[in-house]
């Protein structure tokens, strides 16, 4: 009561919401820098193939030329076929094992710590300008009306099967992931797929999911992945077809989980929509991505020019997987793919030319703050090379496994590679950077090197479903999902995950 003897009124209270993908970042890099500070610097001497030599770099810089036979990888202690550095197989700096040495700290400081996403941005160039054209070759399928004409009849199609969507879009994925590590790549996925979910009576959290977990899971049991499995298996020294079985059995049922999992949280909210995690933001998604839907579609066909347009549409993400999985593309190729795609469909539209260039960057627009999150991401890891603890971790990792008995080495090498691909999230720099030094421990231990390997991608998967170095947050953000949920979300099925890889590991160690 106030002196006058009325009711105060109280100013409400503003619940505390829990910060953006970029925040989430930031402080990331900013742990990161603080580590620069507290752990001690070093590296491994690394091994690289010239072409006509081997060349060492020390810790100090200086380098020396070796003549690049078998003889050499012996010397060095480095347990990989002579062939495999020859035909590409391995084509980045190996670590030499038993080669760490300390340095001189090089502390990063604000400076460096804000210069970060910047260098990060020229280092990720090729991924943020592959984001960007994506977004505006869906700005061009928008504006000719022909994705929304789809997605409505769609929706007639799949009444009451919606959940074969689930089904059929998370084993695709992970057919890519584990077949050739599709990642990046999902990130094309997103504005087409998400909207097909919510028209089917989903929330948003549900084709993200199915998308994500699918990349995700498919990675974490590669079985001919090129950037994980087989560079990994090159780099310990042994063929890339041990230990095949075991993660393609994991790869079948830890994809069945994903799938169970992902349904009985969609049958959940298409039976209630206030149990999903984002119904606050439902209005605010539902306007976002079904804005383009034409309703009237939903009774009558397509007509001729959308037909075209669809299978335009549908033709490029065929030529993508097949570029990137036979051909050898990257983004270079992807990017000009999607380029290409929204100039021809802009023509069969008929669009103006003023008009297409308007919608073409109002798509990349649409598409700049998940650029943004990957050139911040790519910091973090600017942060660590520049402060020189990527290796200093790693060797830490590998005296702390010495001595253990095999089963329990085999389950804390598992959470070490996780661990450790937080700081290093890339998949072919992990092996390449790890496996040299990691194999071998599993000769001391006695069990084959393969599982080793096999620890390496479980526990890199893992990670890859949470860490926000990785993917994650670029993803969130195409939907507009704090990170906070996602967890809330995930974290349930990454501890069955985690159950699961670690009893194929002891399998395979004691059996």
């Amino acid at each position: 009561m106030s002196n006058d003897g009325t009711t105060a009124i109280l100013p409400n209270k503003k619940k505390l919401a829990f910060p953006s993908a970029y925040t989430v970042l930031f402080c990331v890099a900013a742990l990161v820098a603080l580590l620069t500070w507290v752990v001690d610097a070093g590296v491994y001497n690394k091994l690289s193939y010239e072409g006509d030599s081997f060349m060492i770099t020390y810790a100090d810089g200086s380098t020396k030329t070796m003549p690049p036979t078998q003889e050499t990888l012996d010397q060095i202690g480095i347990k990989a076929d002579l062939d495999k550095f020859v035909n590409g197989d391995i084509y980045k700096p190996v670590g030499i094992p038993n080669s760490f040495t300390s340095v001189d700290s090089n502390p990063q400081g604000v400076l460096d710590f804000f210069q970060a996403p910047i260098k990060g941005m020229y280092d990720s160039i090729d991924v943020v300008f592959f984001v960007l054209v994506i977004g505006g070759f869906i700005g061009i399928v928008n504006h000719s009306g022909a994705f929304g004409s789809g997605i409505s009849r769609l929706s007639q199609v799949m009444a009451g099967r919606e959940q074969w969507l689930i089904v059929i879009v998370t084993a695709l994925i992970a057919l890519g992931g584990t077949s050739f590590g599709m990642a990046e790549e999902t990130i094309a996925f997103y504005p087409i797929l998400i909207p097909i979910f919510i028209a089917a009576g989903y929330d948003a959290i549900v084709g993200l999911a199915a998308i994500y977990l699918g990349s995700s899971i498919g990675t974490m049991c590669s079985t001919v992945n090129p950037f994980s499995t087989i560079i990994a298996s090159n780099a310990a020294g042994i063929n890339w077809t041990l230990g095949l079985e075991p993660r393609l059995a994991l790869l079948i049922v830890g994809t069945i989980v994903c799938m169970v999992y992902i349904m009985r949280y969609a049958k959940r909210v298409k039976n209630d929509p206030t149990t999903s995690l984002i119904y606050s933001q439902k209005k605010e998604i539902e306007d976002r991505f079904l804005k383009n839907i034409d309703k009237n579609a939903i009774n009558g066909k397509l007509d001729n020019k959308h037909v075209i347009i669809l299978s335009l549409f549908a033709a490029t993400f065929f030529v993508m997987v097949y570029g990137v999985s036979s051909l050898g593309w990257w983004f270079e190729e992807m990017t000009t793919l999607f380029f290409v795609s929204a100039i021809i469909i802009g023509l069969v539209d008929r669009i103006p030319e003023k008009e297409f260039v308007r919608e073409f960057i109002q798509g990349a627009n649409d598409l700049l703050g998940v650029a943004l999150i990957i050139a911040i991401a790519r910091g973090v890891t600017v942060l660590m090379d520049g402060g020189m603890i990527s290796d200093s971790i790693l060797h830490a990792g590998a005296t702390l496994v010495e001595g253990m008995d095999k089963g329990v080495f085999i389950v804390v090498m598992m959470f070490l590679f996780a661990g450790i691909s937080f700081f290093v999230p890339s998949s072919s720099g992990l092996a390449v950077l790890s496996m040299p030094i990691m194999a071998p421990l599993a000769d001391v231990v006695g069990i084959p090197r393969e599982n080793i390997v096999s620890s390496y991608q479980y526990g890199m998967g893992l990670m890859a479903f949470i860490t926000p170095t990785g993917l994650v947050l670029a993803s969130l953000a195409m939907v507009n999902i704090t990170f906070d949920k996602w967890l809330r979300f995930v974290l349930p099925l990454l501890a069955i995950l985690a159950s699961l890889a670690a009893t194929t590991l002891l399998l395979t160690v004691y059996f």
